[in-house]
C-alpha cells in the first residue's frame, strides 16, 4: 500500500512538472507544441520529467527535446546559471573577470546552445568568449589556458548518436572540472527550481559576449606543430606519403588539414561525404572512430587510392581512430590501446634519440587501459601512473608535475581513443594525435614497414596484448536500475575464478583505493595476468566490461578473450 502511495506521488510530481512547462509563459510556444504532441504518451512524459537532466562529473549529456530530463535551451540556461553562480560565489573578482570561453561542435542546436550559454553568463556579469563557428574540444582547452579564462564550456555530445547533445565544463587549467568543483556546480544548479528566475542578456551587458578571431586558431595550431618529433623525416617522406582523413562531418576538418599541410604532409585525401559539418553525420549511425563502420568510406577511399593510413576523428575532435593496411592488403582498425602503446614507444624512442628523455619521465594512463604502453614505458625506465577514467585526471597529474617538478610528463592516454602529446591542452587532443600518428606511420614507411607491421614488431618484443570491451546498453529508468543491480551483484558476490583461472585480487575503487578518488569501478586480476574491469558509463546508459589479456601469440590471446567473454555473458544473461 505504501509503495503504491509513493508511486502515485512520483506520478503526480512529473505530471505537475509537465503541466508547468505547458502553462508557464516563460517557455516558448514551439516547446509547448512539442510537449502537447506527447500528451497521450504517459511513459514518454515520465521519462522527460521524472528528474532533472543530471549534471554529471563534467556536465550534461542527453537527447535533444523539450523537458527537464532532456537537453534544450532551458536546461542549458539552468546549467550555465549554476556555473555562473559558482564562479560569483567561489572565485575572486579578478578570476571572475577573466571570463569563460565557449566552443561548440556541428550537432543539432549546438550554435543555439552556445549563444544561450554566452547570453546567460553575460546576464550574470561574466565575460563570455565565443568563436564565429564550430571549433574542436582541444582548441577550447587550449583557449582557456591561452586567454587565462576562469572556465570553459564545450557544447558537444562527442561521438553519441545524432539525437544527442551535451555540455562540458572546463576549469582554468584547461581540464574538465574536477569532482569537487563539479559537485559544487551541481549544488548550484540543483538549487534552481524556477526557470523564470534565470536572467537574460540585455543592452547593458551584451558587450560581455566577445567574438574570438583567427589569432586563437593560429596559436593553437602552432602549439600543436611544436610537438612534432622528427621534422626532418616528414620533410623527407611527407610529400609522397598518402593519408586518408575523415572528420566524420565534425570539427576536425579545418585544423587537422591545416596542421598536416603546415608540417609537410601534402598528400592528404579527405572523404568527401564526411568532409563538411553535418548534424546527421552523412548517414553514419554512430560517429565513433572506435566503430569500423564509421571508417568504412575512409577505408574504401584508401583502397582506391593506395593509401597506407586512414585517420578519423570524432565530431568534437578529441578522439582519433586509425585503420592501417595489413600484410594481406586489407585494412585493420587499431584499438585505442594499440595506438596508445605504439605512440608511447614512438615518443620515448624519439626522445631518447634526441637525448631528451629525462630520468623522472612519466606515462599516465587510466585504470581501464591495457598494460601494452605501460610495459613499454617501464622497459625504458619511464614511470607509469594509473588514474581514474576521465582525461581530467590525466590533466590533474600534469598540473601537479608542473607545480612540484617531481615528474616530467611524456604522454597520456586512455583506451577510448583519447591521447595527449604535449601540455598545450589538458584534454585529449585529436589534432596533435593525428599529427603524431601520421608522423609515426611515415617513420615506419621510411623503414619499409606499415604501421601494422610496426605493431607486430612491438608485440614480438613485449608480448601479444589483446583487449575487448562489452557494452551493455540499458535505457530509461528501468535500465539505470538494472545497471545498478548488475554492478551490485558483482560487488556483493565473491568470484574466485574467471575462465577457469584464479582471481588473485579484486579492487573496488568505490572504496577510494590507490590514492584515487572514489569511483564506481570493480577490477578483477587473474593469475595469468589478465584483468576485467566493470564500470557504468558516465555519459551514456551503458555498463561496460573491459577485458585485457596478454599472450605469447595471437592465438593464445584470442582464446583467453573468448573464454573470459563467455563467462561474463553467462553471468549477464542470468541477471537481465
Amino acid at each position: 500500500m505504501e509503495c503504491t502511495k509513493e508511486r502515485n506521488t512520483e506520478k503526480m510530481e512529473y505530471m505537475k512538472q509537465y503541466e508547468e512547462w505547458l502553462n508557464n509563459p516563460y517557455f516558448d510556444e514551439e516547446t509547448k507544441n512539442e510537449l502537447r504532441k506527447i500528451s497521450d504518451d504517459k511513459k514518454e512524459i515520465e521519462d522527460r520529467f521524472y528528474a532533472d537532466l543530471e549534471f554529471g562529473t563534467a556536465g550534461l549529456r542527453g537527447v535533444i527535446a523539450a523537458g527537464r530530463n532532456r537537453i534544450n535551451i532551458y536546461t542549458i540556461r539552468r546549467a550555465t546559471f549554476g556555473l555562473a553562480n559558482y564562479i560569483i560565489k567561489y572565485t575572486t573578482e579578478e578570476e571572475k573577470n577573466r571570463g569563460v570561453v565557449i566552443a561548440h561542435d556541428n550537432r543539432h542546436m549546438s550554435r543555439e546552445f552556445c549563444i544561450e550559454a554566452a547570453n546567460t553568463l553575460a546576464a550574470c556579469g561574466i565575460k563570455a568568449y565565443i568563436f564565429d563557428s564550430l571549433r574542436t574540444t582541444p582548441e577550447l582547452s587550449f583557449a582557456v589556458r591561452n586567454l587565462h579564462a576562469i572556465a570553459g564550456i564545450v557544447i558537444t555530445a562527442s561521438h553519441n548518436p545524432t539525437e544527442y547533445n551535451g555540455y562540458k565544463v572546463y576549469w582554468e587549467d584547461g581540464a574538465q572540472v574536477m569532482p569537487h568543483i563539479a559537485s559544487a556546480i551541481t549544488e548550484e544548479i540543483n538549487s534552481i527550481h524556477d526557470y523564470s528566475v534565470i536572467p537574460t542578456v540585455s543592452e547593458e551587458n551584451k558587450d560581455l559576449v566577445i567574438m574570438l578571431d583567427e589569432k586563437e586558431d593560429t596559436a593553437f595550431i602552432e602549439a600543436v606543430k611544436s610537438q612534432i618529433i622528427r621534422p626532418n623525416l616528414i620533410e623527407k617522406v611527407g610529400k609522397e606519403f598518402k593519408i586518408v582523413y575523415t572528420p566524420l562531418c565534425g570539427t576536425g576538418n579545418t585544423p587537422i588539414r591545416r596542421a598536416l599541410k603546415e608540417i609537410g604532409f601534402e598528400d592528404v585525401l579527405v572523404v568527401k561525404e564526411e568532409e563538411m559539418p553535418d548534424p546527421n553525420f552523412s548517414g553514419i549511425d554512430y560517429p565513433n572512430p572506435e566503430d569500423k563502420k564509421a571508417l568504412q568510406r575512409g577505408i574504401e577511399l584508401a583502397k582506391t587510392e593506395g593509401a597506407d593510413l586512414v585517420i578519423a576523428t570524432d565530431p568534437d575532435c578529441d578522439r582519433v581512430g586509425v585503420a592501417v593496411k595489413t600484410t594481406t592488403g586489407d585494412y585493420a582498425l587499431l584499438t585505442g590501446n594499440q595506438i596508445g602503446g605504439m605512440l608511447t614507444n614512438y615518443i620515448i624512442e624519439g626522445l631518447k634519440e634526441k637525448n631528451e628523455l629525462k630520468e623522472n619521465s612519466a606515462l599516465i594512463k587510466t585504470i581501464v587501459t591495457s598494460e601494452f604502453g605501460a610495459d613499454i614505458a617501464k622497459a625504458n625506465n619511464v614511470d607509469v601512473l594509473n588514474v581514474l577514467t576521465g582525461f581530467k585526471f590525466i590533466g590533474e597529474k600534469i598540473k601537479l608535475f608542473e607545480q612540484t617538478n617531481e615528474k616530467t610528463y611524456v604522454f597520456g592516454y586512455e583506451e577510448s581513443y583519447g591521447y595527449l602529446v604535449g601540455t598545450h591542452a589538458r584534454d585529449k587532443d585529436g589534432v596533435v594525435s593525428s599529427l603524431l600518428i601520421a608522423e609515426m606511420a611515415a617513420y615506419y614507411n621510411d623503414r619499409g614497414m606499415s604501421l601494422y607491421e610496426g605493431l607486430m614488431e612491438l608485440y614480438n618484443k613485449y608480448g601479444f596484448f589483446k583487449e575487448e570491451t562489452i557494452s551493455l546498453t540499458l535505457k530509461g529508468i528501468e535500465g539505470l536500475a538494472k545497471i545498478k543491480d548488475i554492478i551490485s551483484y558483482f560487488r556483493e558476490n565473491e568470484i574466485n575464478s574467471i575462465n577457469n583461472t584464479n582471481v588473485v585480487e579484486v579492487k573496488d575503487y568505490a572504496k577510494g583505493i590507490d590514492n584515487l578518488p572514489k569511483a564506481d569501478v570493480l577490477k578483477y586480476f587473474l593469475e595469468d595476468g589478465s584483468w576485467i574491469a566493470i564500470r557504468p558509463s558516465g555519459t551514456e546508459p551503458k555498463l561496460k566490461f573491459y577485458i585485457a589479456v596478454k599472450g605469447n601469440d595471437e592465438l593464445e590471446a584470442n582464446n583467453k578473450i573468448t573464454g573470459i567473454k563467455s563467462d561474463i555473458d553467462k553471468t549477464i544473461n542470468q541477471l537481465i
